[in-house]
């Protein structure tokens, strides 16, 4: 029997389980303290006093306030937490049931999971997957380095929906089409284009991909066996359907699963550490109803 080199193994990611999940967040208190220390990794900036300062936690409510002026500073402002009536703790289970599956998890399971209803649930996955669009952090390839460029159909005939009408030997079917980049061993973009025509797709490729990389459009299979299978299986039977408008925010689900598919970090804590601030938008908008 051939044993292979030990040296030349991959590390695997690291187990989280929900028996630690419970010792790390026990309570909203613990998951608000990992927020501030995680978001203010320097120390709390006071807008009053013009310096970093001690913090001392209110009990009357979710925020730090200044020991020299009594200036409050909320960690869950600008966040996907804030202003929700939702305890943290459940907001951190959420997260934690989406980043535990190779595959995804529906609303409904979250639903079941955490006990909020399905209206809340709907909306704590949407914003929860709205942490994890890389698409300006980064672009792929680079000096030397190869990306492979290739396109997937998406859907087929069903009614309503969105998504582009295909006529011919496929006959007429609702399809959205997907644009994948991927470097050769590394990181993968998936993203939702109008169409396949060289107008629309060389602008998105220029604006991913870096001009000293050499990009590949021949159809490879070592790249349909990998991401592709892992999005057609995924929404396939997690999510059975999904319409045009939300495909792109499941595409960057799959997507930072793919990227992160050699660390040794938890997926979990790579969800968790998505958090940051930013400028809250309200946005009204359907709630689409999952097969449970």
């Amino acid at each position: 029997m051939t044993v292979g080199n030990p040296m030349n193994r991959k590390p695997k990611m690291r187990k989280y389980t929900k028996k630690d999940f419970d010792r790390q967040f026990p309570d909203d208190a613990t998951c608000l303290e990992w927020l501030k220390s995680y978001l203010y990794p320097d120390g709390v900036f006071c807008e009053k006093c013009n310096r970093v300062t001690k913090h001392h936690r209110v009990a009357s409510r979710p925020s730090y306030s200044c020991d020299y002026c009594g200036h409050h500073v909320h960690p869950t402002a600008g966040t996907i937490f804030h202003k929700s009536p939702t305890p943290l703790t459940l907001w951190f289970h959420a997260i934690y049931l989406m980043a535990s599956t190779r595959c995804g998890i529906s609303a409904k399971q979250i639903e079941r999971e955490t006990g909020v209803t399905y209206k809340t649930a709907w909306r704590m996955f949407k914003q929860i997957r709205s942490m994890l669009d890389e698409s300006g952090e980064w672009r792929l390839g680079g000096k030397g380095k190869g990306v492979e460029v290739d396109e997937m159909y998406y859907g087929g005939r069903r009614k309503g929906g969105g998504g582009r009408r295909l006529r011919g030997d496929r006959g007429e079917q609702t399809k959205s089409l997907v644009v994948g980049m991927v470097e050769r061993q590394g990181r993968v973009r998936a993203l939702t284009a109008e169409n396949a025509s060289g107008a629309t797709l060389l602008p998105i490729v220029k604006e991913h991909v870096m001009p000293s990389s050499t990009v590949f459009t021949d159809e490879l299979p070592s790249y349909h066996g990998s991401f592709w299978s892992l999005v057609k299986r995924g929404i396939a039977g997690v999510y059975h359907s999904v319409g045009s408008s939300y495909l792109q925010t499941y595409l960057n689900e799959y997507s930072f699963r793919y990227n992160r598919r050699s660390d040794t970090q938890p997926m979990f804590i790579s969800f968790l550490k998505q958090v940051e601030k930013r400028d809250a938008v309200v946005r009204h908008e359907s709630i689409p109803v999952e097969p449970f």
